[in-house]
């Protein structure tokens, strides 16, 4: 089919965005939907490999450009953030109705979940308002027939009058016809369906509409224009203005329209929240008369509602969390630890050899031992003790997260939070942070209100990232299970975690409280948390998600960190001064502060040179108590614990340690993650003041207690 390119409108320069067109003729298509219906994976099945992702300008909101070709030409898809509706209540809701509505897209496909159509429909009906040129996407009609839900895409697509494309987003060749229908609907229009909003606000329209007669509107529609500007939503009108200029709002005709419609209006109580309200009432009750109308309900699976009744029941909800997150540690204790010790005979086998190719190359002793001795070792150490538990647990955490489940866990955790003053999405975010804090941090943003998005930023190092894991199951099995391979003892393991990961949770929801009493005062806002549909999981996409995206990631990160710090800790422990090296001058100086907090200076200095990251906190100490300034070979945790017991390690000095690595300073990644998320030194300082300061009066009393009993 042949197609006859539009002029390219200004959209790249009204949103700020640089659109990537390959060619002027390129159609740019908006990829719009509620979260949780497979927009991306739409997004990703059409574009594959040519993507590209960066942030609106000026907000910290992600945002993704991908090319399709589709033999007739280029389409540049441009993904959107996930929103339920274009009355923004954050700032990717602006992003996502600022981009529709100004950014001037050829078209816009609205991604729609079969199951959940009803809700999805009012999108739909917003985008319709403002451009004809929409197709809609009914996804997860695999699901929905699982549910015993039908839709009639046809009956659908006459009651829009857009077209209606049903897909499986996971079977790419279901997606075939969505690329031709939109090409069509660019250039074959019909009228779309519109809202009705009955005759006191249609009157009022028709006011407003016909003060725009002769009016340059660009590509905004009068009839949507004229109900924002009813509205008069001050951020939107600031947007408007932008757009079409500041001359057409302050045209007398539109202005004294205006006022006698608001008179009108507000004569009939449709004034502020009101008009807001019933404006949404009546997209809600079309959308509900167009459900009706395509959406057949039959014989329904009820398998999802029994298993919610278990995982979000009010007395069976908690017990279940637990379990699953027990089973989840105790697989990543049991699995970790033969392959750590493989590991790390592995590298100690390389070392020797690298060692005698050294000699015989004739290296200088320096240069031979800070590489050898400082960032091989240190490196060796990282990798071997940390690769494995996160080769476990992050494929775990992503099996939970493509089932459906981390959403429950939210769903459980918003009462406690709510106690707290704070939202219920803060849950999810310190669910992120599991994986990394500075994740963590970033998820933040799905938090509306400013105040609640602080208290989850601040609190989110509370609970124990993905890099201090292996140092706690380390210290836990050493101490408190024993080196043993028995079924007991990586149980007895693994409950010790979760205790200590319970521990993080129950300071997150202290920590948040005493911030939401003093300097973030408020009461919680209110919320609509979605449970997306049990999911069978995609077993490819969780392994390229945990292992490149989290375990290599993390790792990679770590050694980036780990080998300047190899080479640091080497030179300070080889460079003598009065006799004695700088590493141990400046331990030595530690030590009194350590000793009050049942640690010592060296495990305090390892935590202050571990700043970069967390995972190399304990390679740093077992460095540094080496005599010669290099790290022991270690054959695995039994030669790891000889070298603490050796140094004055004891059962109360693994419990402040333990305490320590709950609570203190976010490593560097979060500490920058927070600065950048809150453009405040005021806030980032904070960040890291809290969790230090209740990790060290935590260590600080756990310590005298036990000098005064024991």
């Amino acid at each position: 089919m042949g197609l006859t390119r539009r002029a390219v409108g200004a959209g790249a320069l009204d949103t700020g965005l640089a659109l990537r067109r390959r060619d002027e003729n390129d159609l740019v298509i908006a990829l719009a939907g509620n979260p949780n219906v497979g927009k991306s994976t739409v997004f990703n099945a059409l574009t594959g490999m040519h993507q590209h992702t960066g942030n609106w300008p000026g907000k910290t909101v992600a945002t993704a450009q991908g090319y399709h070709n589709d033999g007739e030409g280029g389409l540049l898809l441009v993904d959107i953030p996930g929103t339920y509706s274009l009355l923004a209540h954050s700032a990717e809701e602006e992003v996502a109705r600022n981009f529709i509505c100004f950014g001037e897209p050829d078209a816009v496909a609205v991604v729609c979940d079969a199951a959940c159509l009803v809700r999805n429909l009012n999108l739909v009906l917003q985008v319709l308002e403002i451009t004809p040129r929409v197709v809609v996407c009914v996804n997860l009609l695999d699901e929905a027939k699982r549910r015993g839900i039908r839709v009639d895409l046809v009956a659908l697509s006459h009651a829009l009058g857009v077209p209606v494309i049903g897909t499986v987003a996971r079977k790419k060749k279901s997606l075939s016809a969505l690329p031709r229908a939109l090409r069509a609907v660019v250039e074959r229009t019909r009228k779309p369906l519109c809202v009705q909003y009955g005759t006191v606000l249609e009157t009022a329209i028709a006011r407003v509409c016909d003060a725009f007669s002769g009016k340059e509107l660009r590509r905004l529609p009068p009839r949507w224009l004229a109900l924002r500007l009813l509205e008069a939503d001050p951020r939107l009108l600031a947007e408007i203005e932008a757009y079409v200029g500041a001359e057409l709002l302050a045209d007398p005709a539109l202005v004294q329209a205006l006022d006698a419609s608001r008179t009108a209006l507000a004569a009939a109580g449709l004034a502020g929240d009101a008009l807001r309200d019933h404006i949404v009432c009546a997209i809600n009750e079309k959308a509900a008369e167009l459900g009706a109308l395509a959406v057949r309900a039959e014989s329904p699976d009820r398998g999802m509602e029994r298993a919610d009744r278990w995982l979000t029941g009010r007395r069976s909800a908690y017990p279940f969390m637990l379990l699953l997150l027990a089973l989840v540690f105790w697989l990543t204790v049991v699995g970790a630890n033969y392959p750590s010790q493989w590991l790390s005979y592995a590298f100690n086998m390389l070392g020797a050899r690298l060692d005698v190719w050294f000699s015989a190359l004739g290296m200088p002793a320096f240069l031979h031992g800070i590489l050898l001795d400082g960032i091989y070792r240190v490196l060796a150490a990282v990798v071997s003790v940390m690769l494995p538990p996160m080769a476990i647990f992050f494929p775990l955490f992503t099996f939970l997260e493509d089932v459906g489940y981390l959403p429950r866990i939210a769903y459980n955790l918003d009462r406690p939070f709510c106690r707290c003053h704070a939202c219920g999405k803060q849950a999810l975010t310190m669910c992120m942070g599991f994986g990394c804090n500075a994740a963590g941090v970033v998820g933040c943003r799905i938090i509306d209100s400013p105040r609640e998005r602080l208290l989850a930023i601040l609190t989110n190092a509370f609970v124990p990232c993905n890099g201090r894991f292996p140092t706690l199951i380390v210290v836990l099995t050493l101490f408190f299970v024993g080196v043993g391979t028995g079924l007991v003892s990586s149980l007895l393991a693994a409950l010790l975690l979760l205790a200590v990961i319970l521990l993080g949770v129950v300071a997150t929801f202290g920590a948040t409280r005493l911030l939401a009493a003093t300097v973030l005062r408020g009461a919680p806002s209110s919320f609509t948390l979605e449970l997306p549909p049990y999911r069978r999981p995609q077993v490819g996409k969780i392994l390229v998600r945990s292992v490149f995206d989290r375990t290599l990631f993390v790792l990679g990160r770590a050694a980036a960190v780990a080998a300047p710090a190899g080479a640091i800790i080497w030179l300070l422990a080889n460079t003598a001064v009065g006799g004695e090296s700088l590493l141990l001058h400046v331990s030595g100086a530690l030590d009194p502060i350590g000793r009050f907090l049942g640690l010592d200076g060296v495990i305090l200095l390892g935590f202050v040179l571990g700043f970069p990251a967390n995972e190399i906190v304990l390679p740093i100490i077992l460095m540094t108590y080496a005599a010669g300034g290099t790290l022991p070979v270690l054959g695995g945790t039994a030669e790891i614990g000889s070298v603490l017991l050796a140094n004055g390690w004891t059962p109360l000095t693994a419990v402040c340690f333990i305490l320590f690595s709950l609570m203190h300073w976010p490593c560097s990644t979060t500490v920058l993650t927070v600065h950048r998320e809150t453009r405040s030194l005021r806030w980032t300082v904070l960040a890291v003041f809290l969790p230090t300061l209740l990790g060290v009066l935590s260590c600080a009393c756990v310590a005298c207690v036990a000098r005064l009993f024991f």
